[in-house]
């Protein structure tokens, strides 16, 4: 996390979300930016994992 990023900020942040989109659709937005993270950690561990296989069978 950023040094420049403290607490007072994250609050600020969180009340301009809920103002924003509401509380109601704080779990969905909240499972999909989750559901998008695990997506990309999937991705780029497969590709390393493909790398490391075409590097095996190249050799």
């Amino acid at each position: 996390m950023p040094s420049w990023l403290g607490m007072p900020e994250l609050i600020i942040v969180l009340v301009i979300i809920i103002i924003v989109f509401g509380v109601g659709r704080l779990p969905e937005i909240g499972g999909a930016i989750g559901k998008g993270i695990r997506e990309f950690r999937q991705s780029s561990s497969g590709s390393s994992e493909s790398e490391k296989k075409e590097t095996k069978t190249s050799s």
